[in-house]
């Protein structure tokens, strides 16, 4: 296996990726993401990927709604040890930094950082991340990819943001956009994947 692709739900998975590939899914939220990254990377131990991309949807006030964005760097937004000494951001006695490279930009995909936490940000509560995204699960999955030696590149499509998100609607209502636009990310993936133009050392 080359690429392994994961996403958290089975709503973000459309037709069009469906004609292009087969992801595991992995759930939603940090927890369930570095669980099921991890399991799949361990039972691929003696035959790793080369790449794991991480797809699905995100949310954002700045970014354009049903674009697609390359995470090119995820931070742990629920991480809050300040009450100790530590800058927000830092897992405390962990020798990482508050925000982790994921897989330099590819040719043809728009960057933008990205921040993972447990909540869904709506409204007011964007004000204090300075991050273009947010999302459940890729820093997660960055932690889980670390553990194993394999680089994460990171897709998202902004399915809300624009207004206050109240009900579940307010997520999948642009989901079918959003599959269609990160299925035409990844045929960028694959083919720069196939001529070596991605840049695996992250």
């Amino acid at each position: 296996m080359s690429i392994l692709y994961l996403m958290a739900a089975k709503a973000e998975f459309g037709p069009h990726l469906a004609a292009r590939i087969k992801p595991v899914m992995i759930g939603i939220g940090p927890v369930e993401a570095a669980l099921a990254a991890t399991m799949v990377l361990a039972e691929r131990r003696d035959s790793l990927p080369r790449l794991v991309v991480c797809l699905g949807s995100a949310g954002s006030h700045r970014l354009t709604q049903c674009g697609v964005y390359q995470a090119i760097s995820v931070s742990y937004r629920d991480m809050d040890a300040s009450a100790l000494g530590f800058p927000k951001g830092v897992t405390p006695l962990l020798d990482l930094p508050p925000t982790l490279d994921l897989v330099p930009a590819v040719a043809g995909l728009v960057p933008a950082t990205l921040s993972t936490g447990a909540n869904v940000v709506t409204g007011p509560a964007y004000d204090g991340l300075i991050e273009d995204m947010v999302d459940m699960e890729t820093f997660a999955v960055k932690r889980a990819c670390q553990s194993f030696g394999v680089p994460l590149l990171g897709l998202r499509g902004i399915s809300d943001g624009d207004e206050t998100v109240s009900r579940i609607e307010d997520w999948t209502q642009y989901l079918h956009i959003v599959d269609e636009r990160l299925a035409e990310a990844v045929d960028l993936v694959e083919t720069a994947f196939a001529a070596g133009e991605i840049d695996l050392t992250a």
